[in-house]
């Protein structure tokens, strides 16, 4: 399999995954009673176990790698905190002061925030067809979160955190170049799910709250961990490292296209709005396609 191939659908099934795990993760929040404050901690520490595992049985010491130089444990930190781990706790908070799709939305500014960072980084000035499948990716996004209803209301909070979500979300996609470069992804989700566990355990005292959940709470968080964080994650930088992250972003937008097809599932009608903007989701992929050509060329 090509490596640009490749790349592609493990960015669109990282996508997949977190659309998915969203949109188990509200279920949580609206009827299940749960925190993110509660949630996010143990759905880090619990996938950061898991993978930590993995590692050790199949690399050994290895796994210990990333903290023998201070470079590395510095990137690491950098990464595995202000990038992978804040982004998840930020994205829960938001869907929880707000909507799935309101979180969404807020999340996928993202791009233009990568498109910038890379634009500096590389001295050159972003491509016609980067900034139009940008375009297209934003309107697709909005219009199949919102229906088509712009009146889509977003709290001071949510908007805050949904903002500054997506600043993480440029943070992980471009910071780690030289981790990517010289270790195994899912070593480096290990660290970072560990790290970011331990670390908002403490910071939100999740011992103080009385909540237990039942079975079916217990169901959701195990799906969240496996699903949202253990898969997305793992396979969402695993294409990053393949095809670099102005692409694997936009692959990305396989989110929010889950997110609206699960709603419909559960009995939200499909709108001219959700339409249109499946068309410009659409459309940015022949977009990438043409850019990726012309590259070529």
């Amino acid at each position: 399999m090509k490596q640009s191939v490749k790349g592609a659908l493990l960015t669109a099934g990282g996508g997949v995954c977190w659309g998915l795990s969203g949109s188990m993760g509200q279920y949580l929040f609206t009827k299940q009673g749960m925190d993110a404050h509660w949630l996010v901690p143990i759905r880090l520490f619990l996938a950061g176990v898991i993978l930590f595992i993995y590692c050790r049985i199949r690399m050994g010491k290895y796994v210990y790698s990333p903290w023998k130089t201070k470079r590395d444990a510095r990137d690491l930190l950098v990464y595995g905190l202000l990038g992978i781990s804040l982004c998840q706790y930020l994205y829960f908070r938001t869907i929880q002061l707000s909507t799935a799709g309101a979180a969404t939305i807020l999340q996928d500014l993202s791009p233009v925030m990568i498109l910038i960072v890379e634009c500096i980084h590389r001295h050159e000035k972003p491509g016609i067809f980067d900034v139009f499948s940008i375009i297209l990716a934003l309107v697709g996004v909005t219009l199949i979160t919102t229906h088509g209803r712009m009146e889509l209301g977003i709290p001071a909070g949510a908007l805050l955190c949904g903002v500054l979500c997506a600043g993480c979300v440029t943070v992980y996609n471009c910071y780690p170049r030289h981790l990517l470069a010289h270790f195994p992804v899912v070593v480096l989700q290990a660290w970072s799910f560990l790290m970011g566990g331990l670390l908002f355990a403490f910071v939100f005292k999740i011992w103080q709250y009385n909540y237990v959940p039942n079975v079916m709470g217990i169901i959701g968080i195990a799906f969240v961990v496996v699903v949202g964080n253990v898969l997305a994650f793992t396979m969402y930088m695993q294409g990053v490292k393949e095809i670099g992250p102005e692409k694997g972003i936009l692959y990305g937008f396989a989110e929010p296209v889950t997110a609206a097809i699960v709603t419909g599932i559960m009995g939200t009608p499909f709108t001219v709005g959700d339409f249109i903007g499946f068309v410009c989701v659409f459309a940015m992929l022949v977009m990438i396609s043409l850019s990726k050509q012309k590259q070529q060329a």
